[in-house]
């Protein structure tokens, strides 16, 4: 049919595979009225709505449902193509995009992507943050990185950053001396704890381990946050107990505002791991992102 536009019809797979104006604008780093023009001009060039658009969702119509199940596999094949492109280079270009959880877009990337975006000029890096796992083919991403996640069989995975990482606990001298110490884990039931929740609604047992032997509880407190940052600051203040990341409280153990306690409970675990599809042709910048990586940890 004349008149159709490739840009808009990517623009349009865009907001069904993500079923959000925004999330696919945040993908494409445009905005969401840009998107919404592209698949307003399809529309109207095909004569039939494509998008159920209300405040609160975007859902594809039967019609939009059907041209998405044949559009997606030509726009990975005109992609493919483009990308081949990218093996008659010296440096590959390109747009690399990665789903990852927040601690790993505060503690992880912020050591490697400077390193690796100077080696390769030649690439954009788009960086989405959510804390649930998610198909990243299906939502637009090249990579998704996550702790320990069951993965799909046709998913390959890459460590990256640390090997292995603790959870740390931590409280403020001031604190400490009007409430006391704990002696092990289960003392921290009688502590005021500062209780970290996740945007699923989620919080989780604290978990603590000596050799063989572990530990969870079920911590009590008057303060729930979703931030690091007002945790942390609030333990600082005396208010009570963090337990995080050791890399995110280890800048107030250094200088003396936290004191860190069941340090020989801490729980080891294993690193982030870089996840992405399992193909013979992978697009350039992911290609080389994985290089650097395993070069990295080489």
């Amino acid at each position: 049919m004349k008149g159709l536009e490739l840009t808009d019809l990517d623009a349009f797979a865009a907001v069904a595979q993500r079923r959000s104006f925004r999330g696919a604008a945040a993908l494409r780093a445009t905005s969401a009225s840009t998107l919404s023009e592209a698949v307003q001009r399809l529309e109207d060039r095909l004569g039939v709505r494509l998008l159920n658009r209300t405040t609160r969702s975007v859902t594809p119509t039967d019609a939009g449902a059907k041209l998405l199940e044949r559009l997606s596999p030509a726009l990975r094949e005109i992609s493919a193509a483009v990308e081949a492109i990218n093996d008659l280079r010296d440096s590959p270009v390109g747009t690399l995009r990665l789903n990852v959880p927040g601690s790993v877009a505060s503690l992880v990337l912020p050591g490697i992507l400077p390193t690796f975006m100077r080696l390769h000029p030649g690439i954009s890096v788009e960086v989405a943050t959510e804390e649930s796992f998610v198909d990243v083919v299906a939502r637009g991403f090249d990579a998704g990185i996550r702790y320990e996640e069951r993965l799909e069989q046709d998913m390959v995975a890459v460590p990256i950053g640390p090997r292995f990482q603790r959870f740390a606990l931590g409280a403020s001298a001031a604190y400490v001396a009007a409430r006391g110490r704990p002696e092990g884990p289960r003392d921290l039931m009688e502590h005021a704890c500062i209780r970290h929740r996740f945007p699923s609604g989620v919080t989780q047992p604290w978990e603590f381990e000596r050799g063989t032997e572990v530990i969870r509880i079920v911590p009590v407190g008057t303060l729930v946050a979703g931030s690091i940052d007002i945790e942390r600051a609030a333990a600082v203040a005396g208010m009570g107990l963090v337990y995080s990341f050791e890399e995110w409280l280890a800048p107030a153990f250094a200088s003396g505002a936290l004191m860190p306690l069941l340090s020989d409970w801490w729980p080891r675990f294993s690193g982030p791991l870089l996840y992405f599809p399992s193909r013979s042709h992978m697009p350039g910048p992911l290609r080389a992102f994985v290089d650097f990586i395993k070069s990295s940890n080489a």
